[in-house]
């Protein structure tokens, strides 16, 4: 046997083994999440979907709007959006709603000592 064949991967092209994602959704399964996406929107909805390209499908989704004078800020106000399905590509992060703080930025108070 010689060593490419060997070491083939479990894939169909015969690249390397596919690897088990790092993303846990599976417990957050009909759980109310936030999800940020590139670009900045943010949106809450419950999880009901996925797949290994994190799509997600929301459901009863909410989208954050953002504050008119800064484009930067997000503000309390919210649009319905219903059932919602999430391009896994735009998605950059997916937490719990519940049981999550939010926590000082380490780095602003090390930043304001040192002027």
């Amino acid at each position: 046997m010689s060593y490419a064949n060997k070491n083939k991967g479990g894939g169909r092209g015969g690249g390397p083994p596919r690897k088990d994602s790092i993303l846990e959704l599976a417990k957050l399964m009909d759980a109310d999440v936030h999800v940020k996406c590139l670009g900045g929107r943010e949106i809450e909805g419950t999880l009901k979907g996925y797949d290994e390209l994190v799509n997600l499908v929301l459901e009863d989704c909410d989208e954050y709007l953002r504050d008119p004078d800064d484009p930067e800020k997000i503000t309390d106000r919210k649009r319905k959006l219903g059932l919602v399905v999430v391009r896994g590509t735009q998605v950059s992060l997916v937490s719990p709603k519940e049981g999550v703080e939010e926590i000082s930025n380490p780095f602003l108070v090390a930043d304001e000592e040192e002027e």
